[in-house]
């Protein structure tokens, strides 16, 4: 049972939070009804998501037995045979997909795009620069578009906009981090990064970086946003996000630690406070 928990990754689930996105900023999280879909939502999504981490790693046994961290993965290790994730990952959709349809099934369809796109990026996009970072990104997106499509309500264009800029800026600090460890060991994580060097990643981050920050503070500053929200100090919440975004960029280019954004998130007090911050600064604004 441990083995199958480290096969699926079960603290990457806190990435599929963005379903409740649509829920938070639409005002909406004290409505019990709506609050129970976008969690059924979530853990839909979660069982698909779990189901394309086996497929993944199903791909990639071999190479992964050639990695000096992913070598110890369940199925590279040999603790799960292939025939049995397999079966595992095709338990997992059929149970996300029957649990999905009993939410919306609007929902159904993107969840169906998210698994295809994932399968796609599995069979070999994940091996084109940039493209790869993109889909990545794409993914955060689609979370946060299931979580709209199961609770009913409409999503700003700020919203998908932010979600995809931030997951952007997040994949290129992973990438960075496979450049580094191959830099450093030889090991080639993935061919994509024949596409990548640490010149071409610090500046696409530093840009990014710098597009998020300007996209919330637009947000944050949009016209009708105080009436939407019900508060005119919204902006305060910008702190929080560019210490956030700096912290990340330390960890990156410094600390040169940011494989996995997850395991950053769960490892780093710094970010950790942050996000209470800005969680804690956006619920007394708009909720209190």
């Amino acid at each position: 049972m441990g083995a199958l928990l480290r096969l699926v990754r079960v603290r990457q689930a806190a990435k599929n939070l963005f379903v409740f996105l649509p829920l938070f900023f639409g005002l909406e999280l004290t409505d019990l009804d709506l609050l129970i879909r976008a969690a059924v939502a979530f853990t839909a999504f979660t069982l698909t998501a779990w189901a394309v981490y086996v497929f993944n790693d199903i791909q990639d046994v071999e190479a992964d037995r050639r990695h000096p961290v992913k070598r110890d993965r369940p199925l590279a290790s040999g603790e799960v045979s292939e025939d049995a994730a397999a079966v595992m990952a095709g338990t997992l959709v059929v149970a996300s997909f029957a649990l999905m349809m009993t939410v919306s099934a609007g929902a159904v369809w993107i969840l169906a795009l998210y698994a295809a796109l994932n399968g796609s990026y599995s069979l070999g996009l994940k091996h084109v620069p940039v493209l790869d970072v993109c889909i990545i990104a794409l993914g955060y997106v689609l979370r946060v578009l299931l979580g709209g499509a199961a609770t009913g309500i409409p999503l700003s264009a700020w919203i998908v906009v932010m979600t995809f800029l931030l997951a952007l800026f997040l994949a290129l600090a992973k990438r960075r981090d496979d450049v580094v460890l191959f830099l450093e060991t030889g090991s080639r994580a993935r061919k994509s990064i024949d596409g990548y060097n640490l010149a071409f990643l610090d500046s696409a981050m530093t840009i990014m970086a710098g597009v998020v920050i300007v996209a919330y503070v637009s947000y944050a500053l949009a016209p009708g946003l105080s009436e939407r929200l019900g508060t005119e100090n919204f902006y305060l919440t910008t702190f929080f996000v560019v210490l956030g975004i700096l912290r990340y960029l330390q960890v990156a280019m410094v600390e040169e630690k940011s494989g996995n954004p997850t395991e950053v998130l769960f490892r780093d007090h710094f970010l950790q406070l942050t996000l209470l911050g800005w969680l804690g600064t956006c619920l007394w604004l708009m909720y209190a």
